[in-house]
Order: structure tokens, then sequence, then C-alpha cells
């Protein structure tokens, strides 16, 4: 697992977890490739399990789907109001998992990705 930093000077920590990680996982190859060809490396990501102290560590939590949230929120009530979909600013667009599935899921959900954080920096 790595958390990132996107810019020193803004101050803002990401963080990655998963509500049913395969823990200790690498991530998926066709993930490292999509990213390497970005120059971003990830090949040293391993999954974690979201849990309640992160929950209560983060002011803002953003997910895929919009089950995530209700996950989320039955496992720590308190989160309610700061778990958002990360694709909320382009109409609420949940963003499916490729996990298992061929690559063009991947470029899609990375594309899908990508407007959305992109959407969300006037927000941050």
């Amino acid at each position: 697992m790595r958390d990132w930093c996107l810019k020193k000077s803004t101050g803002i920590h990401v963080a990655s977890a998963g509500i049913a990680a395969l823990v200790g996982d690498a991530a998926d190859s066709k993930a490292v490739a999509l990213m390497a060809d970005k120059g971003i490396d990830i090949h040293t990501h391993r999954a974690r399990q979201l849990s309640s102290a992160m929950i209560a560590e983060h002011d803002l939590i953003l997910v895929m789907e919009a089950g995530h949230i209700k996950a989320i929120n039955a496992m720590a009530p308190q989160s309610r109001g700061k778990v958002h979909l990360l694709g909320k600013w382009n109409d609420n667009e949940e963003i499916a998992d490729p996990y298992r599935k061929s690559s063009p899921h991947f470029k899609a959900a990375l594309s899908a990705i990508e407007r959305s954080i992109q959407a969300w920096e006037k927000y941050l």
C-alpha cells in the first residue's frame, strides 16, 4: 500500500483501501502497465482493508460505487457526510471495478477516474 501526496504545497494526503480488499495483493498487471504508460510506478502497491480508524482519520472519502457509500456508512455511521462518489461532479457517475476484466475495462475505469479527479480539483 502506498499513500500519495498530490502536491506538497497543498497538504493533500491521498490513501487507498478497499471494502473487500485482497489484503497484500499487488495491483493488477493491466493497471500497472496503464500507470507506467503515464510515468507512474505502482508495482509496489499492495491492497489493504478499509478500517474504522482510517475512516476516522480522513476528512473526505471518495468511492467508485454507490454501494461503497452504504457499506462505509454502515461500518462507521460517523462517516456520513464525508463519503462521496468519486464521480459526484460528473453526474454521480459510478466507476465499475475492472478487477478480473479485460484491458478495455481498465482503460475505461482509468479514464473515468481521471475525469472525476479533475472535476474534484476545484473543490479541494
